[in-house]
């Protein structure tokens, strides 16, 4: 079997989000299966046309030239051409390749006051954000997606989100993201409060730096950089004065651990963002036995498996948490939750089953 991945982005040169992570670890979880990997991206600075990566060959298309990517996908000849998240990539390769199955996994849909929200809180620059828009939110989005075979989700809400946008007859089907449980956890003798992902304005984590100055025993480590540089400096700049906080940048999860061993010792993971779909480091935490602090709820996991505050509420929310070890109670559930839906083995044969169903009809 081969499989084709399409995505806005790899967990790699630069560019580190969720749809990247999710892109790598499905692809890393089908090799193991003996499955031919190949994913199609935009290229990124440092990237070349073609790469390899833990052995899924990574064909990057400039991005001011789309249709380029259609090489990749004639000369790929894949049976299963799968995007994570609609996209005019996705588009283009229904209409090179229309004898293969094509899927479309929702992560993270966006209508117009999504975009909004994107453009009042830009990650680089407000005109970065208006080409990806134009990019990610096209005609051909709505195009691929009534053209696809199977429409699934990576989480309810993000599913209902998708069939309103969309116009959908039914609520596409769960596909969960591959993650990780840990066997064992072993927290820190002492209250330990992460955040882990970009530090851009959408995710607002100058809420976390004056959330520290109000729990001086309480030890907050920020992971993760921002694409704005001067937004970034002064981000350092805030956390210099706050004796509490550690910054440490941007941690490979693929090649380093420390990333994975600061999740197994945190009591909370703190999420502070504008708007969100059901972040992969909300599972990742989770399965670490974290409980969550955020003011965005997707599918009731906030509340679920942590503390869903009103946006200004954190102080509150982490209180709670850190009273009569709540923090342990709900961090227990999600783990158990995690472990069950989406544990990485587990979601990975759910891909398996939904290629294999696919291609045993067109043998029929």
């Amino acid at each position: 079997m081969r499989v084709c991945l399409i995505s806005g982005e790899f967990f790699a040169w630069g560019k580190y989000g969720g749809f990247g992570r999710a892109t790598r670890v499905i692809g890393r979880g089908l090799l193991r299966h003996g499955v031919e990997v190949m994913a199609v991206v935009p290229r990124r600075q440092g990237q070349r046309a073609e790469e390899d990566m833990d052995g899924i060959k990574v064909f990057g298309f400039p991005r001011y030239a789309p249709w380029i990517a259609n090489r990749f996908f004639r000369d790929g000849k894949a049976d299963i051409y799968h995007s994570q998240e609609p996209s005019l990539a996705g588009w283009l390769a229904s209409q090179t390749a229309p004898k293969a199955r094509h899927v479309i996994t929702f992560r993270d849909p966006r209508g117009l006051a999504d975009w909004l929200t994107e453009l009042r809180l830009p990650s680089r620059s407000r005109l970065e954000t208006f080409l990806s828009c134009v990019y990610e939110a096209g005609p051909w989005n709505g195009w691929a997606v009534h053209q696809a075979d199977v429409l699934c989700c990576a989480a309810c809400v993000v599913g209902q989100r998708a069939q309103r946008l969309y116009g959908l007859r039914q609520m596409p089907m769960l596909l969960p993201t591959p993650v990780e449980i840990p066997p064992r956890v072993e927290k820190s003798a002492t209250p330990l409060v992460c955040y882990v992902g970009r530090l851009d304005r959408r995710k607002q984590p100058q809420k976390i730096l004056a959330l520290a100055p109000q729990f001086p025993s309480v030890r907050f480590v920020l992971v993760g950089q921002a694409q704005n540089r001067a937004w970034g400096n002064r981000l350092r700049e805030m956390a210099r004065s706050l004796p509490n906080v550690e910054m440490w940048g941007f941690v490979d999860q693929f090649r380093d651990d420390r990333l994975f061993r600061l999740l197994n010792q945190s009591w909370v993971f703190v999420n502070t963002a504008a708007r969100e779909g059901l972040p992969n480091a909300f599972l990742e935490a989770a399965a670490h036995g974290c409980a969550i602090l955020s003011a965005v709820d997707p599918d009731g996991f906030a509340s679920s498996f942590g503390a869903h505050v009103a946006d200004g509420g954190f102080a509150g929310g982490l209180r709670r948490l850190l009273t009569d070890d709540l923090w342990r109670t709900q961090g227990q559930r999600g783990r158990e939750y995690v472990r069950t839906y989406y544990e990485a083995e587990t979601a990975i044969q759910q891909h398996l089953r939904l290629y294999e169903m696919l291609l045993g009809e067109d043998s029929r």
